[in-house]
């Protein structure tokens, strides 16, 4: 029996769903999540679901953000749902340490876990998958699955909306290299359904506050590092200017593409310490992995898009960082 035919049985009576995503979601996760979601509650199952952390402002625009269930926020709740479910889909995550806090419940759950994702290389945790790591999105994957059930019809505008705003981030506004003519053809089929490209526009890139736009202009003022001899820029965004600017979740959210846009660099990295470990955002272009620097920090991800974590502190991370840099001088200059 093909994923899609199981798929179908599985669905074609009422259950007990939960949908979840990775930690700190972005527009992608929640757009996915929340495509599927309207997709699902009109086959009758209860539907549930629960991010694992909060997630920006600029993303709650979204019809069903107000069912999300912040699982912080209700700990006892959220794995309540994880426990009693019967189906739980884990989208565009592949690892279950991406779950945050809730990865030993979900792992333990009896429920069928349904992997629905693109990015490489797989931890093997789910009872079925759907994968296409040359998807531009995991939105994208949803709408083709849905499609591919016959069931086209049930993607309503509510759905449509959540998962245009997943494949028009994930793919940079369709400028990425992930970008395919099944991309624009998806694209074209939620337009046709009411889409309003310029309403979702606005509701992701024009809702800045002046506090983001000050730290912003702060990071590229005084935290930015330009090493042209490796192609490489990188902000260092340490603990005391999160103190000294009070910002929101997802205020930085686009900063390091700002290192990548400089001319002759081709891999852009964001340093940030705001909570108690280093995160590191790897951008990239040309022949450069982004993923192959990620993993040294324990991290992954796609090949120009990764990220790594690091529990040493602020300037033992960068020493570490700049060192390998040295190191992989001849593929950062390929």
């Amino acid at each position: 029996m093909s994923v899609i035919e199981e798929l179908t049985s599985l669905l074609s009576s009422p259950k007990r769903i939960a949908i979840t995503m990775h930690r700190k979601p972005d527009a992608d996760a929640i757009g996915a999540s929340l495509g599927l979601y309207h997709f699902l509650i009109q086959g009758g199952h209860q539907v549930s679901v629960v991010s694992p952390t909060d997630y920006p402002d600029f993303l709650k625009w979204m019809p069903g953000s107000d069912s999300v269930l912040i699982g912080p926020f209700d700990p006892d709740k959220a794995n309540w749902i994880f426990d009693g479910a019967d189906i739980i889909f884990c989208l565009d995550f592949n690892a279950l340490n991406r779950l945050a806090d809730f990865e030993q419940t979900v792992r333990d759950s009896d429920a069928m876990k349904i992997m629905i994702d693109h990015h490489m290389e797989p931890e093997g945790f789910e009872d079925l998958s759907y994968s296409d790591e040359k998807a531009s999105s995991t939105a994208e994957l949803i709408y083709r699955l849905i499609a591919e059930m016959g069931q086209e019809e049930k993607v309503n505008l509510a759905s449509a909306e959540a998962l245009y705003a997943g494949i028009m981030t994930d793919t940079g506004s369709f400028r990425f290299t992930n970008t395919s003519p099944a991309t624009h053809k998806t694209v074209a089929k939620l337009m046709e359904i009411g889409v309003n490209v310029n309403m979702v526009w606005e509701n992701i890139f024009n809702t800045a506050t002046p506090e983001r736009l000050r730290f912003v202009g702060h990071c590229l003022s005084s935290c930015l590092h330009v090493l042209p001899e490796l192609k490489v820029a990188y902000l260092k965004v340490d603990r005391e200017v999160f103190r000294q600017f009070p910002i929101k979740t997802g205020d930085t959210e686009g900063l390091v593409n700002y290192a990548l846009s400089l001319k002759g660099v081709n891999m852009g990295v964001l340093l940030t310490a705001n909570d108690e470990i280093i995160k590191l955002s790897f951008r990239s272009r040309g022949n450069v992995s982004s993923k192959e620097f990620a993993e040294n920090f324990g991290g992954g991800g796609h090949f120009y898009a990764a990220g790594g974590r690091s529990t040493s502190s602020m300037e033992e991370t960068e020493k570490r960082f700049l060192e390998l840099l040295e190191e992989n001088k001849d593929k950062l200059l390929a």
